[in-house]
């Protein structure tokens, strides 16, 4: 029991971590040695402020404090203060913090009535027993056999399951063959941080998950404001892209040319040159064609003069690598097809 005496200190401490620390760590001890605890106080050491207690002290000065101070949101914390648990409060980086305190871990045996972590499986061959342990198989239908004074298992066996009970007799057969099947070490229940308690989870979201998350919306605004036609900031560079390839397919049918169109008129005159063109700045300029090379991969066979009459289908892939190096002009890879016919065109 915790001595009067004792207990003001306590809960200055305590009150005095929360008003200079915003940022804590709530954590669950269960089956968390002594040692193992000192282990972990000393790697945190000048990075966070390891604080554990009885439970109803914590509660009584949340409880206290939160009249003095209800700017901190010590009402939401009092309601994760449940189970063998405590508090690691951060003067540091939060993930380097949690990744110390669920880094060590100590194997320990299974005793009986204690929920399984994980599932405990015994492979199938020599067991090191001797004879006389054969009804501890036996009790928990393991079919065994004995090889050279030995028994041995005939198959890979389930010995428990992870959330149920270890029983007796799991637990003394576990220990018989020297069998260490659990590890235990910190867990991280719950975040706080400035008034507010989060799941243990959100220490997770990366930056890259944010920006793929932010991406990836981004993505569905343009889609939707191109469907139902109402320009957006999303949408406007592909509202500009399918603009500029309508003018080029519309000039490649008429006598009208503008400087970005213009390799698009010269392909049509000369596709050789353009292939031999094409093929010379794939040499020299390969790392800085990037994406665009990707995704032109593999390349497309070069079609042939086409005859004065019969239809000619070109794609506007074709022009992407000369528009990006003869004008600095981005546009996005969507493919534009062309149809010429000996009397009219067409626009897709």
């Amino acid at each position: 029991m915790v001595a009067k005496s004792k207990k003001p200190q306590y809960f200055a401490k305590l009150v005095n971590l929360l008003e200079t620390c915003p940022k804590a760590l709530i954590v669950g001890v269960d089956f968390v040695g002594s040692k193992q605890m000192q282990e972990i106080r000393i790697a945190l050491r000048g990075k966070a402020t390891v604080l554990m207690g009885k439970n109803t002290m914590i509660r009584t000065c949340l409880r206290n404090h939160h009249e003095v101070n209800p700017s901190l949101g010590l009402d939401e914390l009092l309601k994760v203060v449940n189970g063998n648990m405590g508090f690691i409060f951060c003067h540091g980086d939060m993930d380097e913090i949690r990744e110390i305190c669920t880094s060590n871990k100590v194997d320990a045996a299974a005793k009986a009535g204690v929920l399984a972590p994980c599932d405990v499986k015994l492979p199938m061959g020599a067991t090191g027993l001797d004879p006389s342990s054969t009804n501890f198989f036996q009790v928990l239908n393991i079919p065994t056999k004995i090889v050279k004074g030995s028994i041995e298992l005939t198959t890979e066996v389930k010995v428990c399951s992870e959330g149920q009970k270890v029983s007796a007799s799991q637990a003394v057969l576990l220990t018989k063959m020297g069998v260490k099947p659990f590890s235990y070490a910190m867990k991280v229940l719950s975040v706080y941080d400035s008034g507010s308690v989060f799941d243990a989870a959100v220490l997770d979201i990366t930056d890259e998950i944010v920006v793929k998350q932010f991406m990836g919306a981004m993505s569905n605004i343009a889609a939707l404001s191109r469907e139902i036609g109402v320009p957006t900031e999303a949408s406007l560079p592909h509202m500009v892209s399918a603009g500029l390839k309508n003018m080029a397919a519309l000039c490649a049918d008429i006598d009208f040319t503008f400087p970005e169109i213009q390799p698009l008129k010269d392909f049509l005159a000369d596709p050789e040159a353009f292939a031999s063109a094409a093929a010379a700045v794939g040499k020299t300029s390969r790392m800085q064609c990037g994406s665009i090379a990707a995704k032109l991969q593999p390349p497309l066979p070069v079609p042939a003069p086409a005859p004065s009459n019969p239809p000619a289908i070109f794609t506007w892939k074709w022009l992407l690598c000369p528009l990006e190096y003869s004008h600095s002009l981005t546009v996005a890879p969507l493919a534009l097809t062309i149809v010429s016919a000996p009397s009219t065109g067409s626009l897709k």
